[in-house]
């Protein structure tokens, strides 16, 4: 038989229509009298290309329901998920349902099960960089959470815990046998993560997820049971109420064929099932205050700013040393590609690479890392793995000339022999900001001078005149110039200064 068929092609081309008055025709076709919707809905033309799905009747009963009053979007396409607005810092209920049937999971019986509500990206380029999102939305808003949890209004939970480190998460015990309704604010809008431009943007969807887990034997609720999430968008107070009426107003408009290729809106959101949430629950119930990689803020010491005093470009401000010693060996084992991960500042991929060795690590080329953490970590991690190390704008090598050399040099000086025997030791002092100012700096570190000591640099130029070192004269120095330098006092008394020959 030719048809091929899809069930979204037949509604899309208006059939769905004329569907009663064919059946009896493709039963006739088929030799086999007339038949109902369900009975083509089951013929193969209508069955999903993939064949290794399972049939409905053989799906797994999810032993849980999750439930949000709020509800969906009216303009959301059948097939695609639904869509609900909220307000931001409203609550919302979610209903916590024992979806079991007799005699399932029956270990849970008279105990507490621990569920982790979290709110996440929907998106997957953003999921990547969720941290360094989440970093920024911290930082404009100190103090502040993500998700909230208001307890006086929630019924049935018990033990409720927020990490400070998780901003976006809850979580708490509850009884499946009992009422259980759990009332949840979230505080981020959804523009707040859209680059601005002109104004209007528009705002990107979170998801909520709910992880339930059962307690193990040593105590732990870390066996995990059942995990549903749903797509949101979240707008300033009274915004999701307006835009529920303008979708609702749009479809108003639509004529009645068009309709027919959208959802309606339900008064409440189901929350579909999802893969787990890759964290473990074990910081929440730990209360560590390591957080998990996906969502905390690193320590203080991981994100550390470069030393702007330090004479080498690799120089971090932590005391940790960039250079060919850290490099990501190919027999690293798991636990060392974590640490060496932690270690360069890429707590927020630890989870994605949680089962990578170091050779696993090696082997990706540039445009797997581009694709997987995006262009700006992806460079930056495929830099790190190659040792790769950012070339200074200016290197210069300098040396302190002894008191013994300078003495040795002015009696030689007067017979000619210019050879003392002096060995010159060199410092290369690596520039980035092309200043006066930063040489001064880099000079005292190198040569361990105190700073507030050196009144004045001056470089030595045509018979012996000294010329003071300026912005512009660094700027025109040639790459990997040599330079002896001396001290003399300043004529205060105070200090010294520097002299580069």
């Amino acid at each position: 038989m030719a048809w091929v068929l899809k069930m979204d092609e037949v509604i899309e081309s208006g059939l769905v229509h004329d569907f009663d008055a064919s059946l009896s025709g493709i039963g006739q076709e088929l030799g086999a009298g007339a038949y109902s919707m369900s009975d083509v809905l089951a013929l193969p033309i209508f069955k999903q290309e993939d064949s290794s799905l399972p049939p409905e009747n053989e799906a797994q009963h999810p032993p849980f329901q999750y439930v949000m009053c709020a509800a969906t979007s009216p303009a959301v396409k059948l097939y695609d998920e639904t869509l609900t607005y909220l307000n931001q810092g409203q609550s919302y209920e979610i209903r916590m349902l024992d979806n079991r049937k007799a005699g399932d999971i029956p270990e849970i019986n008279g105990k507490l099960v621990k569920s982790i509500i979290r709110v996440v990206f929907h998106d997957r380029r953003l999921q990547y960089t969720e941290h360094q999102q989440l970093e920024g939305w911290k930082w404009n808003r100190p103090g502040d959470r993500l998700l909230d949890l208001d307890i006086p209004m929630s019924v049935g939970v018990i033990d409720i815990k927020t990490n400070p480190s998780q901003l976006n998460a809850v979580e708490f015990l509850w009884d499946p046998t009992k009422c259980t309704s759990a009332f949840i604010q979230v505080h981020c809008i959804s523009t707040e993560f859209t680059p601005r431009k002109h104004g209007g943007e528009k705002g990107v969807p979170f998801r909520i997820q709910v992880d339930t887990f059962k307690q193990t034997e040593n105590g732990e609720y870390t066996d995990h049971l059942h995990s549903a999430s749903c797509q949101i968008k979240v707008f300033k107070p009274k915004g999701a109420d307006r835009k529920q009426k303008t979708d609702r107003e749009k479809m108003e408009k639509r004529t009645a064929h068009e309709k027919e290729k959208y959802q309606p809106s339900y008064d409440t959101t189901i929350l579909t099932e999802c893969s787990p949430w890759p964290d473990t629950p074990t910081t929440f119930v730990n209360n560590s205050p390591t957080p998990a990689p996906t969502f905390t803020s690193a320590q203080h010491n991981t994100y550390s700013v470069p030393d702007s005093n330090s004479s080498s470009p690799n120089h971090q401000g932590d005391g940790t040393s960039q250079g060919s010693g850290d490099q990501l060996h190919p027999s690293a084992t798991i636990q060392e590609t974590q640490q060496w991960l932690l270690k360069h500042r890429f707590s927020t991929y630890t989870r994605l690479f949680s089962n990578f060795s170091g050779a696993d690590l090696l082997k990706l080329t540039r445009e797997d890392l581009v694709q997987i953490c995006g262009p700006a970590d992806g460079i930056r991690l495929y830099n790190a793995l190659k040792s790769r190390s950012v070339r200074p704008r200016l290197t210069i090598y300098v040396c302190q000339e002894p008191v013994r050399s300078i003495q040795l040099e002015r009696q030689d000086a007067g017979n000619g022999d210019s050879s003392n025997g002096a060995i010159y030791v060199y410092h290369a002092i690596y520039l980035e900001e092309m200043a006066a100012s930063e040489v001064t700096r880099k000079l005292a570190l190198a040569f361990n001078i105190p700073l507030h000591q050196i009144n004045q640099v001056y470089r030595q130029g045509p018979t012996g005149i000294h010329i003071l070192v300026s912005d512009q004269m660094v700027q025109n120095f040639q790459d990997e110039s040599c330079f002896l330098f001396t001290t003399i006092k300043a004529e205060n008394g105070e200090g010294f200064h520097i002299i580069l020959k």
